[in-house]
């Protein structure tokens, strides 16, 4: 269960759009319904707000998830993940993760500071702070969302390409790897959407079967809202899909 609202939040990175125009703006919310199997395990939020650092208006996502009904009696589920990220060039300035994902805690904090190519992770419950190195153009979990959203190479993928971006998570630079596969039409609980489909290229072993165990679907219009997702686990599968939007910033386009 923690993996896959884990994995929304790294998932719905896929969620492109040109440079010409963002395709988010301030009061977007999305829910996301989670099933394992049968059962309604939990949900997950984004919201976008507005905030203010060192005196510049920037961008304030908030991700939660958390689990529901009797899913919480076997695994208790509290996730919030928070980041402030730059209006113009959507580089991230801090970074917040607060979990408990059945006893499992972690309380940090990240600063960045992108002209020096470092940030300073300040961990809450070991009482610890320490300074990493990053990349140029590095991304937290939850701005890579709307970082890539306004990515300029979605109209230039062909199935089987693949897209490469870092992305700052647990201390270290991970690489995330997504493939592209093509354009379908499924139907939702808003009616038939037409969809762009991805692979994001994950790590075999314990939570999931294969590299390709996980599937997202993302609005084919121009707001690229990630729609639904599937995750082949190495124990069952789970699924996840949109189920209250509000604040688009474009026409949600639905086929009678």
């Amino acid at each position: 269960m923690k993996k896959f609202i884990l994995a929304i939040l790294i998932l719905s990175t896929l969620a492109f759009d040109t440079q010409k125009e963002n395709a988010f703006d301030t009061g977007e919310y999305f829910k996301f319904r989670i099933h394992y199997g049968i059962v309604n395990a939990g949900y997950a939020t984004l919201e976008i707000k507005d905030a203010t650092i060192n005196n510049k208006k920037v961008h304030h996502a908030v991700g939660k998830g958390y689990t529901t009904g009797m899913s919480k009696f076997f695994f208790k589920v509290e996730d919030l993940y928070e980041s402030y990220f730059d209006k113009e060039n959507g580089d991230p300035y801090r970074f917040v993760r607060k979990i408990d994902e059945g006893g499992y805690t972690k309380n940090q904090e990240g600063f960045f500071d992108q002209s020096g190519n470092k940030v300073l992770v300040k961990d809450y419950k070991r009482k610890t702070e320490k300074t990493i190195v990053i990349t140029n153009n590095v991304q937290d979990i939850v701005s890579a969302f709307y970082y890539l959203r306004n990515h300029p190479n979605i109209d230039k993928l062909k199935s089987g390409e693949s897209i490469t971006i870092d992305m700052f998570f647990d201390d270290e630079i991970t690489k995330f790897k997504l493939k592209y596969v093509g354009r379908q039409d499924i139907t939702t609980k808003f009616g038939t959407v037409s969809t762009m489909v991805f692979k994001p290229l994950v790590q075999t072993g314990r939570v999931f079967k294969e590299k390709e165990s996980l599937t997202l679907w993302i609005t084919d219009d121009d707001n690229k809202v990630p729609i639904r997702i599937k995750a082949d686990l190495a124990v069952g599968s789970l699924k996840a899909d949109l189920d209250e939007y509000k604040g688009l910033k474009n026409p949600f386009k639905v086929k009678k």
